[in-house]
């Protein structure tokens, strides 16, 4: 009888101690990402870097020797923080040249339009294209008017991004597909051009470039985005009569040229087989500098490792930064990374990317595999309160297009959600420079991300772990 009273004595200690260090644990957590935050906001590099990364090398378009440039200049940021491994992942990436001339003009008013060739656009060549233009405001009105109308025309997609939409990135994905496919579209019914409204709500002077892809089996033709003050002025003067337009520039496709990922990790000290990577992609379009799409990106997945080393954490899983080449025109480095990934039966808890931009943090969205997403979402979920004082949430949403071939490995994908109001100002111009980055913006959005890093690695996600 003693001895089942001492035992039971012996267990309800037990648990009591598992309750207070659980407690304790909880109740330490508000201090930690405090001081994540506070050794960020004061010496934190992610700003510098990003500063000089897009004064020295500029535009990093993948094949180009930017983009070369740029994978060793973040190699060599990943190795001066002393990590487990630093490496880099070779992989096949595609090559397109803008070349130095890019044309179009209104005939009929003898006006040059603001406008930017889009990626994999094939050239006029010399001598240029010349053609009567017709409006339309999507693909399906395009095919509606037959190959009888559309064919020896120039095409001229005017379809705006929805400004009631509360979150732009709704209304880019309401817009978009014009530009990616109106070209191949264009083609099928006889265009010899296209002109693409640039993708943003704001009316100004500055065209947005982006990837165009052409099916198999199309011939490529010229595409051209003109700046949403030109394509007004475009569609005034052809509600008037018959507009002619001249188009003229030299894009080229070239040879597939080798390029890589870039690594770095820290590995872990009690579950070092299971994965958290934090991310962005390391190309970027080629008339700006990337700033925040997605310089931004790179730099709060290296301040995650250099914080961590700065205040000496040492985590229970692997931490693994990685920097995906190729997003703008192939996801090339995002297919590699999960390909080598899934060969070496490697397994990511929690794959997290930022390419929203370096602006005010807001929160997280997360998906993943319905094997585990209710569970690791449930998690995750459960520390909202903590992020509350920094203004965050955490909600169900996309994770990112570089990490989201890693679904099938069924952890939990991240994306990084800062204030999107501005972001489509910036995206794929030349605008996007450091001077359109707030130091202390892309800060917190590295604090952020860090703190979320350090919970799910202290926690996991998982009832077992």
């Amino acid at each position: 009888m003693k001895y089942k009273y001492n035992m039971l004595i012996t267990i309800m200690l037990v648990l009591c101690n598992l309750s207070i260090n659980r407690v304790h644990a909880q109740e330490n957590d508000p201090l930690f990402i405090k001081n994540i935050y506070e050794n960020i906001l004061t010496e934190s590099k992610c700003f510098g870097w990003l500063d000089e990364m897009c004064n020295t090398i500029g535009g990093r378009l993948s094949g180009s020797d930017g983009a070369n440039d740029a994978v060793y200049f973040v190699k060599n940021k990943l190795e001066s923080l002393n990590l487990d491994t630093v490496y880099t992942q070779a992989l096949m990436v595609p090559v397109w040249e803008r070349g130095d001339v890019e044309i179009v003009k209104n005939m009929t008013t003898n006006k040059k339009l603001n406008c930017t060739s889009l990626g994999n656009s094939v050239g006029t060549g010399a001598g240029g294209v010349t053609a009567e233009v017709i409006e339309v405001q999507s693909l399906d009105e395009l095919r509606a008017l037959g190959k009888d109308i559309v064919n020896g025309k120039i095409v001229f997609y005017n379809r705006p991004m929805d400004p009631m939409k509360l979150n732009p990135f709704s209304a880019y994905g309401g817009g978009v597909d014009q530009r990616v496919y109106g070209p191949s579209v264009a083609s099928e019914y006889g265009a010899v051009g296209t002109i693409v409204r640039s993708m943003t709500v704001n009316l100004d002077d500055i065209p947005h470039t982006g990837v165009t892809v052409y099916a198999d089996g199309v011939v490529p033709i010229p595409a051209l985005a003109i700046s949403t003050n030109d394509a007004e002025i475009l569609s005034n003067d052809l509600s008037k009569g018959k507009v002619e337009i001249y188009l003229e520039n030299y894009c080229q496709n070239k040879e597939k040229r080798e390029s890589y990922n870039v690594i770095g990790e820290i590995r872990g000290t009690t579950y070092p087989e299971e994965i958290i990577l934090v991310g962005g992609h390391l190309d970027s379009w080629d008339i700006g500098h990337g700033a925040h799409d997605d310089g931004a990106g790179c730099m709060h997945a290296i301040e995650v490792m250099h914080t961590f080393k700065n205040i000496q954490y040492k985590p229970k899983r692997t931490i693994r930064c990685v920097l995906f080449m190729n997003e703008e025109n192939g996801l090339a480095g995002g297919k590699k990374y999960a390909e080598v990934s899934n060969a070496a039966s490697e397994y990511h808890l929690a794959a997290l990317e930022s390419d929203s931009g370096g602006f005010t943090p807001q929160g997280f969205t997360c998906d993943g595999d319905t094997t585990h997403y209710k569970e690791f979402f449930s998690t995750l979920k459960s520390w909202e309160d903590l992020f509350s004082p920094y203004g965050l949430y955490i909600k169900k949403g996309g994770g990112g297009a570089d990490i989201s071939p890693l679904k099938s490995q069924k952890g939990l994908l991240i994306g990084f959600k800062p204030d999107p109001q501005r972001y489509f100002d910036y995206h794929h111009t030349s605008t996007d420079v450091i001077g359109a980055v707030n130091k202390r913006e892309l800060e917190l959005g590295a604090a952020s991300i860090t703190s979320l890093v350090y919970l799910i690695d202290k926690y996991g996600l998982r009832d077992d772990r």
